[in-house]
């Protein structure tokens, strides 16, 4: 395994694997959290709260912590960090590798409407008549669904990890919850608050999708928001192949498109 110093742009559970395997194989990395869901999880190594100070700000910690890797294992629907990451790491002369879960796809009986971002999914819930909707976007992405014309008759489910304060839309059903999630679960809540559409990021997850199979056996239909385009750059999947990437000193064998 390689002697490097890696940063991990984390927050993600690749992000904490990859963290814990790198520790245990005696690689020094320092795991950086955004900080805007409190409650990060413990990792086995230095950890960091905070934004850089954009792309500048990167450079200079990437020089500082005299870090020889990057890694971004954010979410997939971080639109800024990814292409910060990438700016920073050419300017640097660091080799940056993206860690990136395959999305999910529809499959037989699913009821997928594929929306371009979330001012889409929330012009689709006006034009498929939607009334109980569950929103599973996160806490920070509600705006978008305020407002929507002739929606004075949707009636909204917000799940989320935090409670979003402020709450944007008045009269919302707050949910909070940390997956993973049961199909038996998403099931009973879907029934219990009588959802027609679900509307959620296609986040790939494992934990979370559940609410998928959920919707399918509900009848359910599901809004689905696509990603936003990652930079062009070295991009695997999973966490045995960052594993790999580190080891040969963040070598770009592999990209995934």
């Amino acid at each position: 395994m390689s002697g490097a110093h890696v940063l991990l742009l984390a927050g993600t559970a690749e992000a904490a694997e990859l963290a814990t395997r790198l520790h245990q194989r005696d690689v020094r990395v320092t795991a950086s959290f955004a900080g805007r869901t409190r409650g990060t999880r413990e990792l086995p190594c230095a950890v960091r709260v905070g934004g850089f100070g954009g792309v500048h700000g990167l450079v200079a910690a990437l020089h500082d912590g005299g870090f020889d890797l990057l890694v971004d294992a954010t979410h997939p629907f971080a639109a800024r960090m990814p292409h910060h990451a990438a700016a920073a790491a050419e300017t640097a002369g660091v080799p940056r590798l993206r860690v990136l879960r395959p999305p999910w796809r529809a499959g037989a009986g699913d009821r997928w409407d594929d929306v371009e971002d979330l001012a889409g999914a929330a012009r689709r819930l006006t034009e498929v008549g939607a009334r109980r909707v569950l929103l599973t976007v996160g806490r920070y992405d509600l705006e978008a669904f305020t407002g929507l014309p002739g929606g004075d008759g949707i009636r909204f489910v917000v799940r989320s990890i935090e409670v979003p304060e402020p709450l944007p839309l008045a009269g919302a059903t707050v949910v909070t919850a940390r997956g993973p999630f049961a199909v038996e679960g998403e099931l009973r809540l879907l029934a219990e608050h009588g959802i027609d559409t679900l509307v959620t990021k296609n986040s790939g997850a494992d934990a979370t999708a559940a609410k998928l199979t959920a919707a399918r056996e509900a009848g359910v239909r599901v809004v689905m928001v696509r990603r936003p385009e990652p930079p062009p750059g070295p991009r695997v999947e999973t966490v045995d192949e960052a594993l790999d990437w580190v080891a040969r000193g963040g070598e770009a064998h592999q990209t995934v498109v």
